[in-house]
C-alpha cells in the first residue's frame, strides 16, 4: 500500500475551503487545510511530504498567498504550486518558477488538468 502525499489547501473564506477540500478529496487527494499562511507554514513544518501547494492570493496574516508560494518554494523545493484568486491575476515573473495561477471560480476540471500538468498524484 502507498502513502498518499498530501496537498495543503490554504484559503480563507470557508466554504471556498470547503468545496476545493471535497474535490481534491474525491479526486482521490490527502488534504491538509489551513486558513491562511502562518497555519498553512505550521503544516508545512509538520507534514514535510507536502507534495503541492494550493493557496489564494488574499487572505488575513503575516503575508498574502504569492510570499507563501514564494517562501514554500524556496524551502520546499519539490513542493508543487498552484495559486488561486476571484481578484488578482499575478504579473508575469511574480509567481515562483513552475507556479501555476488560476482564477476564481476553479472548475474541477481546470483543477484536475493543471494538478495533472504538475504531475501531482493521488
Amino acid at each position: 500500500m502507498s502513502i498518499k502525499l498530501p496537498v495543503l489547501l490554504v484559503e480563507d473564506d470557508g466554504l471556498i475551503r470547503m468545496d476545493l477540500a471535497d474535490v481534491l478529496a474525491d479526486s482521490g487527494f490527502a488534504v491538509i487545510e489551513a486558513a491562511n499562511a502562518d497555519e498553512a507554514l505550521m503544516e508545512l513544518e509538520k507534514a514535510p511530504g507536502v507534495q503541492a501547494l494550493l493557496t489564494d492570493i488574499d487572505m488575513p496574516g503575516s503575508m498574502n498567498g504569492i510570499a507563501l508560494a514564494k517562501l514554500t518554494s524556496a524551502r520546499w523545493t519539490g513542493c508543487k504550486i498552484i495559486v488561486i484568486s476571484g481578484r488578482y491575476k499575478p504579473l508575469d515573473g511574480t509567481l515562483p518558477t513552475g507556479a501555476r495561477f488560476l482564477s476564481k471560480p476553479v472548475s474541477e476540471d481546470q483543477l484536475a488538468a493543471t494538478l495533472l500538468e504538475l504531475e501531482v498524484t493521488p
